[in-house]
């Protein structure tokens, strides 16, 4: 459920991120392009990252079961107990729940990091409510190296839960010894140190609270001998706590700080101790006296009494969580959003001011550019009136919009000046003679010949019945070929069939040999390329179009005149100019 959270939560980003680059902010499509792609390879990136860091958790959280864990809306403080934890949970059990407390055990140092991630990610609203409990049984120890050893592993593993948790977690002590006496164990007896209150307090079941000197003090006929042990069997405790635990925890060690404890607790009840342990060497030095061992079979009592004092703040739900990172990504969505909306409205500001401040300078002298700067302005209204029909476009939009105060300057300056009328048509006569007539060679000649040859009679007749020999015209026969053969070789033989044609007209419509030009062109002036037969086909022609020319084609006793060939149906045009 947490990854699928995580999932959702990345996609809502990456399609924020990439709206908020194509849709908002004034970039060119290049800078879209790439900023989108970078987009999509960081979150790619982190996705990749969430995925293998959720699957080492899971390899490394495997030994925890989330059955054993409480649930999101317990209200009691959650209590990870290291160090000597075996005795408070007997027969194996993973948990111990009370009223006021939900209880893990710890059974290595390097466990303890591990499950504070663990209760971090699958319960993060229980955060603030967990704290650690170092428990220790001094009866248990005999060799004080190996139990100073020990402290400080468990010294480190507390304090790698920083990372987990968002800081250290509150650390108690509480410790647990068999009373002087073997009768002193019929009522449970806390000896605490908590916050507002000085010095040690003695807390009985129904009896309440009191100083352990005052307690100390209230000798009766029936328990005197039984309070006098438990005040020194106290005072030896706390002289043992300061050599063997304070002084390894409680100071800096390298690179891990010291650790204060917020609350301290011991119970004198019934503890299975190990021969020549601490605490009977501890007693001994300062007595005669060799305490006795007690084996048991029951739990050990748990410290309840300490939880209302531990410190406590509210924690925050997975499903807030979720709400609370989904409203910073949204929030600083349109944090952006808005800024680059405002970017675009100073850059539209900007734009038609500078169209409006060139329409100004222009006097209209020529009117050209004016007419031009005026169109600009044009544009600019009809965009403006346009979005302020349909609405502006959500890069200019989010409260932002500035459109509105630039419509009334654009219309008074566009119905400030309009342009001079244009001047009267001027009518030219346009003289339209006929289009060059093309001929394909092979059609005319043989293959290398000039002569035409038979049949080619009706190919001129048909092509060039528009062709009259005009006065004031030039009719100019010219010959091509393709790049068969040598350059001068083509270029003769492109001159005999122009003057083969040209002798055909002359002879065939009795018309002056001054009517004509005659050139040869060879393979100079391709229509296609030489390289296929098309072209080449297509290269190989003879061309024959109207020149004017004011003293061609002059018959005894004509005078000269313009080139107009209206009596022969080519009329000339009339067109209208501007």
């Amino acid at each position: 459920m947490r990854g699928i959270t995580q999932l959702i939560l990345l996609l809502l980003g990456a399609f924020l991120a990439l709206w908020l680059i194509i849709g908002f902010w004034p970039l060119g499509t290049a800078s879209r392009v790439t900023l989108s792609i970078m987009v999509l390879l960081v979150c790619g990136a982190v996705g990749y990252f969430h995925w293998r860091r959720d699957s080492r958790n899971k390899i490394a959280h495997a030994h925890i079961a989330d059955a054993n864990l409480p649930p999101e809306d317990f209200q009691g403080a959650v209590v990870l107990v290291c160090g000597d934890s075996a005795p408070l949970f007997s027969g194996g059990t993973p948990f111990r729940e009370t009223r006021q407390g939900w209880y893990l055990p710890v059974a290595l140092p390097e466990q303890l990091p591990l499950l504070a991630q663990h209760l971090a990610a699958e319960r993060p609203a229980l955060v603030a409510q967990i704290s650690v409990l170092l428990a220790v049984i001094p009866e248990q120890h005999q060799d004080k190296d190996d139990f100073t050893q020990k402290l400080r592993a468990w010294h480190r593993a507390i304090v790698q839960c920083k990372s987990g948790l968002s800081g250290i977690p509150p650390v108690w002590i509480s410790t647990w010894l068999s009373p002087p006496r073997q009768s002193d164990a019929q009522v449970e007896r806390w000896y605490t140190v908590t916050p507002g209150l000085t010095g040690i307090q003695v807390r009985e079941t129904g009896a309440g609270v009191m100083p352990l000197t005052e307690w100390g003090r209230e000798l009766n006929a029936g328990n005197d001998l039984e309070r006098l042990s438990c005040v020194f069997w106290m005072e030896s405790l706390l002289t043992w706590c300061d050599t063997h635990i304070r002084d390894v925890i409680s100071k800096r060690q390298g690179d891990l700080p010291a650790l204060t404890p917020c609350v301290w607790g011991s119970c004198f009840t019934p503890v299975t101790g190990s021969r020549d342990n601490l605490w009977q060497a501890h007693v001994a030095g300062i007595t005669t006296l060799q305490p006795t061992l007690i084996r048991t079979q029951e739990c050990l009592p748990l410290p309840d009494v300490l939880l209302p004092y531990l410190p406590r703040r509210r924690g925050v739900s997975r499903l807030m969580q979720t709400w609370q990172l989904a409203g910073l990504i949204c929030g600083l969505f349109l944090l952006f959003a808005m800024l680059a909306s405002f970017i675009n409205n100073q850059r539209l500001i900007q734009s038609v001011g500078d169209h409006l401040a060139l329409y100004n300078r222009l006097t209209g002298t020529p009117p050209a550019p004016k007419v031009q700067a005026q169109q600009q302005l044009r544009s600019d209204a009809d965009l403006l009136d346009g979005w302020l029909r349909s609405g502006a476009p959500m890069r200019l939009s989010l409260g932002l919009y500035q459109g509105m105060r630039l419509i009334a300057p654009l219309q008074s300056a566009i119905n400030s000046w309009s342009p001079p009328p244009p001047p009267p048509p001027v009518i030219k006569k346009i003289i339209q003679g006929p289009k060059t007539i093309r001929l394909d060679s092979l059609s005319l000649f043989d293959t290398g010949k000039y002569l035409l040859k038979n049949g080619s009679t009706k190919v001129l007749i048909n092509a060039l019945v528009g062709i009259k020999a005009k006065p004031g015209w030039l009719i100019v026969v010219a010959g091509h070929t393709d790049d068969t053969g040598d350059d001068k070789s083509n270029q003769i033989l492109s001159l005999k069939r122009a003057e083969s044609v040209r002798d055909w007209m002359r002879d065939t419509g009795d018309v002056p040999e001054s009517c004509f030009a005659v050139q040869g062109y060879g393979e100079s002036r391709p229509l296609k390329s030489n390289d296929t037969e098309v072209g080449r086909a297509a290269n190989r022609r003879v061309e024959i179009s109207l020149v004017p020319q004011a003293n061609a084609c002059l018959l005894p006793g004509a005078k000269m005149a313009s080139p107009d060939p209206t009596e022969d149906g080519d009329a000339p045009t009339e067109e209208m100019e501007n």
